[in-house]
């Protein structure tokens, strides 16, 4: 569980350098990786509590093919227990493997930029902000005020529609609930979102629909496979908006 190839469609593989976090909110309630972690017990001493693997953080070092890596799929990098000294240890590792691009994604905006000054942001280092509804909007701002190259937001789940301002964003990746409990998605609030990106002029992917598994619903929308990727960067295996 400790890194891994992964179904996320828009990742090669998932980095763990921490694992467990605590619910800051709406999208978090039925978390996936509280889930993983319930499953597979014997992998996880500490439960969901926020926990640091220093043993972790060459892995990217050891792995030869350029990838895109998403960083803490089990956790948040800029989760309130993190140290900063780690948390630049793990940017140090990101900075010394340019041949990856390695994708951040977190819930914790203010704590994002509050420490985006005590870290190297080289270009392969993308950052996202997960917004679920539109209440959740104003993690854009704190996102275009840091110093990475890349910025992309994740709505998913997505809960609601969204009226968005993509003034500096690069990438919007949506995507429906999946599993026991999951909450409906509605086709028009992806069709607003994927409206916006085109007038925009902003990659848009669209994940999945979900259900009761993620592939549950299949990923067309309106009969086309979104799969857009920034235009920053065309490595290997990456499809970009052209």
């Amino acid at each position: 569980m400790a890194s891994s190839s992964t179904a996320i469609e828009w990742t090669d593989k998932t980095w763990n350098p921490t694992t467990g976090c605590n619910k800051v909110s709406p999208g978090c309630k039925h978390c996936y990786a509280e889930t993983l972690t319930k499953r597979f017990k014997n992998h996880f001493e500490n439960g969901f509590q926020f926990t640091i693997h220093p043993d972790r953080l060459d892995q990217p070092k050891r792995w030869r093919k350029p990838s895109r890596i998403f960083v803490n799929s089990m956790s948040d990098l800029f989760h309130e227990e993190m140290p900063l000294d780690f948390l630049q240890q793990v940017f140090a590792v990101m900075n010394e493997t340019p041949q990856h691009i390695f994708q951040v994604l977190t819930k914790r905006h203010e704590r994002m930029l509050e420490l985006a000054g005590e870290l190297l942001w080289t270009d392969n280092i993308w950052l996202g902000v997960s917004v679920e509804n539109q209440k959740y909007t104003h993690r854009v701002d704190f996102l275009r005020r840091t110093p990475a190259h890349v910025k992309f937001l994740s709505c998913e789940p997505l809960l609601g529609p969204l009226d968005l301002d993509l003034h500096g964003i690069d990438w919007v990746i949506t995507g429906g609930e999946s599993g026991r409990g999951h909450r409906p998605i509605e086709v028009d609030w992806v069709r607003s979102i994927r409206d916006q990106c085109l007038q925009s002029d902003v990659a848009f992917f669209h994940k999945q629909w979900g259900g009761l598994n993620p592939k549950s619903g299949g990923r067309e929308l309106d009969g086309v496979t979104w799969d857009q990727f920034p235009t920053t960067f065309k490595t290997p295996n990456i499809q970009v908006l052209i």
